[in-house]
């Protein structure tokens, strides 16, 4: 069911929720990776190795802030740390999803996307 927004105010409306939340270039990058199973720094970065640590490291900790990815660290040497999703980041799972069949049925048309 559609629910009706107060137009007068664009930070009333949830979509702008979500763009503070998943504002990140590499966000939704970052949770379509975590989406399948936990992963260590080093594994997510070969997975985008066109991001670069420092942005990678943002984009997680900001995905962290805001509740969707746990962090864990283990107190071995040398250290480990792996990331997953936690249980409000694998409800974004089929918007993620969704949005990979749009994204292919888009390319499929023709349009560009670079």
């Amino acid at each position: 069911m559609k629910q009706e927004y107060d137009q007068s105010n664009i930070l009333d409306c949830p979509i702008a929720d979500v763009q503070q939340i998943i504002h990140g270039k590499w966000a939704m990058v970052v949770i379509f990776y975590l989406r399948d199973s936990t992963l260590r720094f080093g594994e997510l970065s070969r997975k985008m190795p066109q991001v670069t640590q420092a942005n990678l490291t943002k984009e997680l900790r900001a995905l962290e802030k805001f509740g969707l990815v746990h962090r864990e660290v283990y107190k071995v040497v040398p250290p480990k740390v792996e990331y997953s999703l936690t249980d409000i980041g694998q409800r974004f799972i089929p918007v993620i999803e969704a949005l990979e069949t749009w994204a292919i049925d888009y390319k499929n048309t023709g349009h560009v996307t670079q």
